[in-house]
């Protein structure tokens, strides 16, 4: 059976974005917790606003929830960490290294270091590790994919990705009280309806 205070939560997110409340809907939507809208996600990787993506995530999931937080969070702070070093801001990329890394190393003890070393060399590409990485447009369409399917494999957002279809709901709730080609109770006036004719409200017969 569904949660009516979802179905609820639901038809307000759809009204705030028929009324293009769209930061509201979003706020919505992460502070809530009850769906998570992948296009406006996906926007954010993909136009490089990687701390309001993570800041959305967030009211999902969190970087220790299992392993595909943890690799969600990841490359989006590497994508980030990389463009900050393409941009050529080390100090910037040095900070990022020292307070954003530290939550992955518990799963890789030698990933600060490895990472510091690409601090060093005038285009990261120079490592062969990263001599495939093309341009920044190519390299967020490919983070992206991996999120994506990340996201879509994550329990944490099992039942969060798809928009309910409101007018099967509204047949079903239809077939409940009584045949759709005739109106439920067989109208109001006599019949065996709780308000004529049995004797229910013998104030109303």
């Amino acid at each position: 059976m569904a949660d009516p205070s979802r179905d609820i939560l639901y038809r307000i997110l759809q009204f705030l974005d028929s009324e293009n409340l769209k930061e509201t809907a979003r706020t919505l939507e992460r502070e809530s917790g009850f769906y998570f809208n992948m296009r406006f996600f996906e926007d954010l990787v993909l136009n490089g606003g990687f701390d309001e993506a993570e800041e959305y995530l967030y009211g999902f999931t969190d970087v220790h929830d299992n392993m595909y937080s943890t690799k969600i969070i990841f490359e989006i702070r590497k994508q980030k960490f990389l463009e900050t070093l393409d941009e050529g801001e080390r100090t910037k990329a040095l900070r990022l290294l020292m307070n954003e890394f530290k939550d992955f190393e518990p799963y890789n003890e030698s990933l600060c270091r490895e990472a510091s070393a690409l601090l060093t060399l005038d285009d990261f590409r120079n490592h062969e590790s990263l001599a495939d990485y093309g341009d920044i447009e190519d390299a967020r369409r490919l983070v992206m994919d991996d999120i994506r399917r990340c996201i879509e494999l994550n329990p944490a957002f099992q039942g969060k990705l798809q928009f309910p279809n409101f007018n099967a709901n509204l047949r079903r709730r239809l077939i409940m009280f009584g045949d759709l080609g005739r109106p439920p109770w067989n109208g109001l006036g006599g019949g065996c309806g709780p308000c004529g004719g049995c004797g229910y409200f013998p104030g109303i017969n």
